[in-house]
């Protein structure tokens, strides 16, 4: 697999978060996609552009009343679908 940008790693991170809105559960499912550290910084980024809210101590979703989710290109449709 091709070496994946930032912005990449935001849109899996976020259409991960879409199907697993619990923490622990994300990040064991990106552990086969990014290192731990990007998925941290992902979600970190992600929430503090407010694109993603945190709900309470483990939940994590995509803020949809704040930005919309970025169209899924199609190079990275087959690494979210694998998740």
């Amino acid at each position: 697999m091709s070496e994946l940008s930032s912005t990449d790693k935001l849109t899996i991170v976020q259409y991960a978060i879409e199907k697993y809105e619990n923490e622990a559960i994300l990040l064991e499912k990106l552990k086969t996609i990014l290192s731990e550290k990007d998925a941290q910084r992902s979600i970190d980024t992600l929430i503090g552009t407010q694109r993603v809210r945190r709900i309470g101590p483990e939940i994590i979703q995509n803020n949809t009343s704040h930005t919309e989710l970025p169209e899924l290109p199609e190079n990275l449709r087959p690494i979210v679908d694998s998740l």
